[in-house]
Formats: structure tokens, sequence, C-alpha cells
């Protein structure tokens, strides 16, 4: 079984050694190299190409959000496209979290989160979907209730790094609430809580192949390619609180 290749970029040195240390005890995640700030971060991920990059938000030089940016520009012209970006910050406020998945950000996680989280957020990102911090999915669905239009449609972006079309994020579209099954909903808020099917399946007392035929079943009535697109369709239609 291949390790996640994960790559640190965080300049606070306890918090990175902190997490270092936690990601380590993990025989299947692997840390292949460390930066302090976004231009060595570039340089790093340009020469090893990490499967996963966990980004601070605060980096002294350049905030975390712009080189997520441009990490996500290269999608499609080089292997630093491939690269996944976990944002990493204590900064909960709406302009920051739309801003990072604006940028592309696969996933967002708080500094705070516990030790487990931050594993499953590691595992999640780096299998293709998004992780979204429970109280970052609440920020997320309080400004798509309070204020759709900020919510620049234009801007979103998937997990691709490419734009969703307005139409899929549209603040005028409705989803009829009857369109998925009870338990389908079920699944969808635990989506949007940023589980992976494992967490799904424990807390519904389903099996994962039960869950990936719910999650298959959400895409196709949302019209969603992947579970970011079906949570942010979720968000702005208020299926899910």
């Amino acid at each position: 079984m291949s390790k996640m290749r994960v790559a640190l970029i965080e300049d606070h040195d306890l918090t990175r050694v902190g997490i270092r240390t936690a990601l380590q005890q993990k025989d299947e995640i692997e840390i292949v190299g460390e930066a302090a700030n976004a231009a060595d971060g570039l340089k790093l991920l340009n020469t090893l190409h990490p499967d996963v990059a966990i980004v601070d938000i605060g980096l002294p030089d350049k905030d975390g959000i712009e080189l997520t940016r441009e990490v996500k520009s290269a999608v499609g012209t080089d292997e630093l496209g491939k690269t996944k970006v976990l944002i990493l910050t204590l900064r909960d406020n709406k302009e920051a979290v739309l801003a990072a998945f604006a940028a592309g950000a696969d996933s967002y996680c708080m500094k705070d989160t516990k030790y487990d989280n931050l594993i499953e957020a590691v595992r999640v990102t780096y299998n293709g979907n998004a992780w979204i911090d429970p109280a970052i999915a609440r920020i997320v669905l309080q400004q798509a209730q309070q204020n759709p239009p900020k919510l620049d449609s234009a801007n979103l972006e998937t997990k691709s790094g490419q734009r969703l079309p307005t139409s899929s994020v549209s603040s005028e579209e409705i989803i009829d609430p009857y369109t998925l099954t009870e338990r389908e909903l079920e699944v969808l808020q635990l989506i949007v809580e940023g589980c992976s099917n494992a967490v799904i399946a424990d807390r519904l007392y389903i099996t994962v192949g039960t869950v990936k035929t719910h999650v298959r079943n959400i895409l196709n009535k949302l019209c969603a390619d992947d579970r970011t697109q079906a949570a942010v369709r979720a968000l702005r239609s208020g299926l899910v609180g």
C-alpha cells in the first residue's frame, strides 16, 4: 500500500512540529517536506509534488489562499497542479472561508481540531474528496442563507480547480427536499460536515457499500459532479442545516 505523501507549509515552528508529530504516528502517512513560508513552500511543492499540502492560511510572505491559487492554476500544466490542498487555520470568518474555496482549496480544517479529525481530513483529501470542518460548513450555510449574492458563484471552484457553471450554484436555485429520501438527506448532511464514507457508515449504522450507493444517488439527483459540488448546492438551497 502506497503512503500518502504530505508536505507542511506552516510558519509557526511549534505548530508545524506538532502537526508533523501527529501525522507521523500513522504508518500510512509520509511527511516529505516542510516549509515556513510561501516562497519556500512553492519550491518544495514544485520539487516533491506531494499528494497533499497542508497550508497555513497566515504565512508571513504570502497568505495561504494566494499560494493555493498558484498551485491550482497549474492544473493540467504540470505535476504541481495534482497536489491537493488542505487549508489549516485559526481563522473561521466568512471572507477567509469563501476565499479559500474560491482559490481552489480541496479541504478546510481548523487548527484546534481534534487529532483524529486532522488524520481524517488528510485521508479524505488524499482520496479526492473535500473535508470541510463542521464549523466551516455552518459558516458557509449561514452566509448562503443570510446574504446569498455575496457568494460569487462565478468564483466557486471544484476540487479540480475548474469553475462551476453559474447555474449550478445560483442563489435562485431551489431543490425540492422530496427529491431525496430521508436517508439520503442524512447522508448529505454528513457529507457537508466533511465526513468520509467510513464515518458516515459508522454514524448511521450502515455499510460503506450502502453509503457509496446513497452518495451516487445524491450526486445524480443533485446533478453534481462530486461531493464538493453536492455540498455547495445543498448549502445554497437550504437542504441541510
